[in-house]
């Protein structure tokens, strides 16, 4: 909106209405299931040129439901728009437990359901020659308010302490649809991931004692298979940078 774009959201809560509109995002209710769209999809649709896919499989619940199904219905739906420029919000997770250098030509190997999904979803909309699609395979996030050393604190016995981490700021996501945006650049893949990569026991350790909470404290697995660090390379070669630390 900064940037002059007219904004149009979506969310499945009411009580987010208003806040969005207050924030001077025109809202819509809309809910995707596996079986129907709940909400005024059409609507929605019908208001915008370019469109962001940003959402998350949520397959670890009880009740969890189909993605694939999900995004398969709304694919249908914007096939019946006139909507032809897509960003899908992929991530990292497609890559599984690769252990070298991670690009965008490395070949995915999921081993989570949801990575398993969502590259199958990748897939759904960018063969699809109507549409240009491009996907952005974000880190783990880091945003105000949200660090995954809240979540790590206190843990004990954690595993792949030796890991690289692999993340991005909330102001980088945004900066990079930004620029995809700006520049066109579609049919595409990113990798999205600031280019800072200490292990995951140095890294939680250090932002533990800068908000002066207990460190997570990792295993000692010397044997262990170390991931891969993923590079960022597709938007550094077009000569873009990441601007927001994720150092605190």
């Amino acid at each position: 909106m900064a940037h002059n774009y007219e904004v149009y959201g979506t969310t499945t809560s009411g009580e987010k209405m208003e806040p969005m509109d207050q924030a001077g995002i025109q809202p819509y209710k809309i809910a995707l299931h596996p079986d129907k769209i709940v909400g005024d999809i059409d609507g929605f649709l019908a208001r915008v040129n370019h469109l962001v896919i940003n959402v998350p499989p949520r397959l670890r619940k009880i009740n969890a439901e189909s993605y694939v199904d999900k995004m398969k219905l709304l694919h249908s739906k914007i096939l019946q728009s006139n909507i032809q420029n897509i960003i899908f919000v992929s991530s990292t997770s497609v890559y599984g437990n690769i252990a070298h250098e991670i690009t965008e030509s490395t070949a995915p190997q999921p081993l989570t359901e949801s990575g398993r999904q969502l590259l199958i979803c990748e897939a759904l909309f960018q063969n699809t020659v109507s549409l240009n699609t491009t996907v952005i395979r974000f880190g783990g996030l880091i945003g105000p308010g949200r660090h995954p050393v809240t979540m790590l604190s206190k843990k004990r016995g954690l595993s792949n302490g030796n890991d690289p981490i692999n993340l991005i700021h909330l102001e980088d996501c945004i900066h990079i649809i930004q620029t995809v945006l700006e520049k066109r650049y579609w049919n595409e893949m990113f990798n999205a991931v600031y280019p800072y990569h200490p292990t995951k026991e140095e890294y939680y350790t250090q932002e533990a004692l800068k908000r002066g909470i207990p460190a997570p404290i990792y295993a000692s697995t010397s044997g262990e298979n170390i991931k891969g660090i993923v590079k960022s390379r597709n938007f550094i070669n077009k000569k873009h940078t990441f601007y927001t630390s994720i150092v605190s």
